[in-house]
């Protein structure tokens, strides 16, 4: 699949059948609605889209996930709820039989997976677990973490559900899993195996369970969602309500790249038109164009920036980039496209 954007002549929801949405910063934000998404994704599924709510939240039980949704008017069933802790108890299968201990650090999602995949919970590194599970739960201590890393000492297999260094939440970033991790990382030096993203493991457990032809990743993070999306070799539509901003998406490596890129879910209900190189160099989307001039990132643009300015960027900055001429950050500007 191309290093670059894709263009879709067709609304997205008509072009791909099933969509595998992020939650935090795409579907909400916290406790409270994101605008235009309940709007955006029944519009979609009127259109026949499917959807499957894909998250590296492995503290919450699926139910309770579609519980949420359905109360900001987004009617879902925990059967369309994928989140890390059931990847992470299909990650263990891969290796442990039905039957084998394992020593769950997390919250009460991760433990039903991990029971659900016919697992023995233990809770203390001198039962002799075979593995620990580890994902995020507000309640995690001390305590805890040491006997993670008790049992990674003594040659536990540690699986992680995410490796998401931070966390959403009303008051602003707080440690993530992958902070957590790092602290059983740190003290026993053994690297970890994840089953969040950006491994794609969960997109393929949902592809694969809907069984979907043609999937669409959304997601609002570069290095977790998108990133998923480039490593499983699946189209991805980056939508800037959430973390990563439009100048994070112009100045992407090329494992982060979306394949779209949407100010809201109404980017479902769109055509995605595809940027043009002319023979100056200049990309044009719209009514906005963009190329680079000594490694620094031109723009030309009637009235405001809009998600065309983004598109028409970043085709100039990526080109530029695989051509061997980074752009300098320094040149690129904040486009105020999109809501965060």
């Amino acid at each position: 699949m191309s290093a670059g954007l894709l263009g879709s002549d067709v609304p997205l929801a008509d072009r791909y059948d099933l969509a595998l949405v992020d939650l935090d910063g795409v579907a909400y934000r916290g406790h409270e609605p994101i605008e235009h998404a309940s709007e955006g994704l029944t519009a979609a599924r009127t259109r026949g889209m499917r959807l499957v709510f894909v998250t590296n939240n492995a503290s919450r039980e699926p139910g309770s996930v579609a519980e949420q949704l359905s109360g900001l008017d987004i009617p879902t069933r925990a059967e369309e709820v994928m989140t890390a802790a059931q990847a992470a108890a299909a990650l263990l299968r891969t290796r442990l039989e039905p039957g084998a201990r394992v020593l769950v650090v997390g919250g009460a999602g991760l433990v039903t997976a991990v029971h659900d995949a016919g697992f023995v919970i233990v809770e203390s590194a001198d039962d002799e677990p075979e593995a620990v599970a580890q994902g995020f739960a507000p309640e995690l201590g001390w305590a805890q973490l040491a006997e993670a890393a008790y049992a990674v000492e003594r040659g536990a297999w540690h699986v992680a559900s995410n490796l998401d260094l931070s966390l959403p939440t009303a008051r602003g970033f707080a440690p993530g899993n992958g902070s957590l991790v790092g602290a059983v990382r740190a003290a026993t030096g053994v690297e970890p195996d994840s089953a969040g993203k950006p491994s794609p493991t969960m997109y393929r457990l949902a592809i694969d369970r809907a069984g979907a032809s043609a999937p669409l990743v959304i997601g609002d993070r570069l290095d977790t969602d998108l990133a998923g999306a480039r490593a499983g070799g699946y189209p991805g539509l980056h939508v800037l309500t959430g973390v990563s901003t439009a100048r994070d998406a112009v100045l992407a490596e090329p494992h982060l790249r979306p394949h779209y890129v949407g100010e809201d879910l109404r980017s479902l209900l769109e055509a995605h038109p595809l940027p043009t190189r002319s023979a100056d160099g200049w990309w044009t989307c719209g009514d906005s164009a963009a190329r680079v001039d000594d490694g620094a990132l031109r723009l030309d643009v009637r009235g405001t920036a809009t998600v065309d300015t983004v598109r028409a960027a970043a085709s100039a900055a990526w080109a530029s980039a695989d051509e061997g001429r980074p752009v300098d950050p320094a040149s690129v500007p904040d486009l105020p496209v999109g809501t965060h």
